[in-house]
């Protein structure tokens, strides 16, 4: 992300733009388990692994996913998109909810 947020950057300048003026997002699939059967259970509920989904969402336990949060704003997001795919699985939004945003 932060290679991309600076070809950004890089773009700004060469246009003659303030890239201070753009907002820097990132939109994410978050798949949050406070053990590894619940983790699996909700990735397997997405039609995905686990291994992908930590290696190209926010996936793990609310820890994981809470230092995941913060290596996108080292990288330079101001905002990021939680994107829960499985809308029935009320639980998990009650987990992301009292666990991980409190944190952010």
């Amino acid at each position: 992300m932060a290679a991309q947020f600076g070809r950004v950057r890089e773009a700004c300048a060469a246009t003659g733009r303030d890239a201070g003026s753009l907002v820097y997002s990132a939109a994410q699939v978050v798949c949050c388990g406070k053990d590894e059967a619940t983790l699996s259970r909700r990735a397997a509920a997405l039609g995905r692994g686990v291994a992908e989904l930590r290696a190209d969402g926010l996936a793990g336990s609310p820890a994981e996913i809470v230092d995941k949060v913060a290596a996108f704003a080292e990288a330079g997001a101001q905002t990021l998109y939680l994107q829960v795919l499985d809308l029935d699985d009320l639980d998990h939004l009650a987990d992301i909810a009292d666990q991980v945003l409190p944190q952010v």
